[in-house]
């Protein structure tokens, strides 16, 4: 089965120097039928202006993910982590057992877009950890690239507590990608850029997101440049 959900679906809301929409129930939002997919709990896309960000907040037993589409991201926290995100850099934080932390735009100029994922650990009071991985934007092309995984070992991909893989891929228009999957695991799959076809019949454009099950052959067609989230999930 495969599920849409469009650009238009996800909670919206406009903060002023925050600009946020999410595809899961989080903060203000709350749908007790949209809680999460899988491990899958939080997918935002935030657009935060320059020089504003979220001060220092705690978490706990969560595995959560930081994407920078554009612009830079700002991360501080309590286990003496202090980096700037790029694009072409994924962040992967550990909350485990509990962590404070701070994400914010250094820059005075530039808004950053980011995604930012979390997801539940395979087990809880791990310990608080921070990594961030650079990964070969060129690779990206026509090419599904394992960036998160607890499957996959390379030096650029981040490592996490949880039994799935999540991949980016920039797509050519008129080019193909095939996925297949194992039986009774999930895929979820987000359009960050352009219109997607799937299987040959469910068409995606910009934002939308599909959940995926009981599909184990994925293929992907592209109908214009595209840019695009996939992730294994069990």
């Amino acid at each position: 089965m495969i599920r849409i959900f469009s650009a238009e679906s996800r909670y919206t809301a406009n903060h002023g120097w925050l600009k946020t929409s999410h595809s899961f129930s989080f903060a203000d939002y709350y749908d007790p039928n949209n809680m999460s997919f899988g491990p899958l709990r939080v997918l935002n896309d935030d657009f935060v202006a320059a020089g504003n960000g979220f001060g220092a907040h705690p978490h706990r037993e969560m595995e959560i993910v930081s994407i920078v589409l554009s612009g830079q991201l700002k991360h501080e926290d309590s286990t003496g982590g202090s980096e700037i995100l790029h694009v072409g850099e994924i962040q992967r934080m550990t909350a485990g057992t509990g962590v404070v932390h701070s994400e914010y735009n250094p820059s005075n100029t530039e808004e950053v877009n980011f995604l930012q994922l979390w997801f539940m650990p395979e087990k809880n009071g791990l310990t608080p950890s921070y990594e961030q991985k650079a990964y070969d934007q060129k690779a990206l092309k026509n090419h599904l690239l394992p960036v998160v995984s607890n499957r996959v070992q390379s030096e650029q991909v981040a490592s996490i507590h949880q039994d799935l893989t999540l991949y980016l891929s920039e797509l050519d228009a008129g080019k193909t990608l095939s996925f297949t999957q194992e039986a009774n695991r999930k895929i979820f799959l987000f359009v960050i850029e352009g219109d997607l076809t799937l299987n040959e019949q469910t068409k995606l454009k910009k934002r939308d997101s599909a959940r995926i099950t009981d599909v184990t052959e994925l293929k992907i067609d592209a109908n214009t440049n595209a840019k695009l989230m996939l992730i294994d999930l069990p």
